[in-house]
């Protein structure tokens, strides 16, 4: 009997069949990194690899039901929260981690792939903003995602320095930001990682890759997950991660005639799509 198990990770997110996003794209980014995932299934997708049809939440109660169950069972070594489809969702999976305040939480709760869910609703980003943002060791999201979330503390339409707006978020209580994509005048992008001090870290993004993918941002926050569940810091977990997901990309499949999708096991034997 092994004694020490591999790191459970408790994620929350949307089942996606094509396996792109969410839960399943979870399980395998975890797996990779010598975790196990714990899923908790917050709606079911109508998708394929061109695009996402539908989002059918699940009841927030049953989300509350699966979460405890699991976690009166088992120790979590991290949490990650990805797109939740309730506001009634939100409230519950807050409360559920705010009994584990000393297990860190990842928190991806906008998915590209969703463009008119969540990030276009304004009482679901209050209710992010004052309720998982203040739990969150990492929060991450792109730089148009940051922009509109501002609206929550401050007037729609007004400019203010990316520094500034995540200096709010850090002043909230969240351990660290992460902004993807963001972009300067030669048109490179960087992932930027900052804390109450500032920026920590910023990572270019590689160039001249094929595109266009579905699932990078999942990939990168799963596997940010999987570092921080062995005790890695954000800023050296957020390295190995971004390394992970530029081979995911480098090798990423194509399954249909939609996007490319991060062929999540290209470092195991035979993962060449």
């Amino acid at each position: 009997m092994q004694n020490q198990p591999s790191p459970l990770i408790l994620t929350f997110g949307p089942a996606d069949p094509v396996g792109a996003l969410g839960i399943q794209s979870d399980v395998a980014v975890f797996a990779m990194h010598g975790c196990h995932a714990l899923s908790v299934v917050t709606g079911l997708l109508v998708a394929d690899s061109a695009r996402v049809d539908d989002l059918q939440p699940v009841d927030h109660a049953l989300v509350v039901h699966q979460a405890r169950m699991l976690l009166e069972d088992m120790p979590i070594a991290a949490i990650k929260v990805g797109a939740m489809a309730s506001l009634e969702q939100v409230a519950a999976i807050a409360e559920i981690v705010s009994d584990y305040a000393d297990v860190p939480l990842v928190l991806d709760p906008f998915t590209s792939a969703l463009p008119d869910w969540g990030v276009r609703d304004d009482d679901l980003l209050t209710l992010l903003h004052q309720l998982l943002v203040p739990q969150a060791s990492v929060l991450m999201l792109s730089q148009p995602e940051l922009a509109r979330f501002a609206d929550c503390w401050r007037d729609p339409g007004t400019d203010a320095a990316l520094p500034a707006d995540v200096a709010e978020l850090a002043a909230l209580g969240c351990g660290h930001v992460l902004v993807t994509g963001v972009g300067g005048g030669d048109g490179a992008r960087t992932d930027n990682l900052y804390d109450r001090d500032g920026q920590v870290a910023g990572l270019p993004w590689r160039q001249h890759l094929p595109g266009p993918f579905v699932g990078a941002g999942t990939t990168l926050s799963a596997a940010l997950a999987a570092g921080m569940a062995r005790s890695a810091t954000a800023a050296d977990a957020l390295a190995a991660a971004r390394g992970y997901v530029d081979g995911a990309l480098a090798n990423a499949c194509r399954f249909g005639m939609g996007r490319l999708i991060p062929n999540k096991l290209f470092r195991a034997p035979g993962g060449a799509c």
